[in-house]
């Protein structure tokens, strides 16, 4: 009678100790930072009809780019690439504040992306280089940033892909 009832009371009281001890993160999927704050397109000073309303997957280049900013955009760009099937759904936007030069067109399959000078509202809402999941209605849903070195660029695209893959899975639209 002691097994039986300790088969039984055991297991509540570890799920009991989890809980309360914190013991693994609450129902977090998704690999870069929600954006708590409303941010849309239209704050950001960009029309939600020029992008179709595809999902967006955009790159804010910072102001020098430099090598580490050309290989996050590549690996952003492999990231499309990678979406196989989905990549009708998903439009590709670099946000630059000097235009691209030859060589960084060369390395991303520039018929594709929507190259942008970045407005001016953008200029005031986004301090520092990242990539933003804008989903077909305008909304920014998510964001990751670059990492420092290159090492991490695999690591960081596949963050972004899988957070893409489980958005156009679960959405309807766009």
């Amino acid at each position: 009678m002691l097994i039986l009832l300790a088969v039984f009371i055991i297991p509540v009281v570890l799920a009991k100790l989890a809980l309360n001890q914190q013991w693994f993160n609450y129902g977090v999927t998704n690999k870069g930072q929600l954006i708590e704050n409303e941010l849309t397109l239209a704050k950001l000073g960009l029309n939600v009809d020029d992008f179709d309303h595809h999902w967006l997957m955009i790159y804010t280049l910072p102001e020098n780019c430099d090598l580490q900013c050309e290989r996050t955009l590549v690996s952003v760009n492999n990231t499309y690439i990678a979406l196989g099937k989905e990549m009708p759904r998903v439009k590709p936007v670099a946000l630059t504040q000097h235009e691209l030069s030859s060589e960084q067109s060369d390395k991303i399959q520039i018929k594709k992306w929507h190259v942008q000078a970045m407005p001016d509202l953008a200029k005031n809402v986004i301090t520092q280089s990242q990539v933003l999941i804008v989903d077909p209605l305008g909304n920014v849903i998510l964001r990751h940033l670059p990492p420092e070195n290159s090492d991490q660029l695999t690591v960081f695209g596949k963050a972004i892909l899988a957070d893409f893959k489980k958005l156009l899975k679960y959405s309807r639209i766009g």
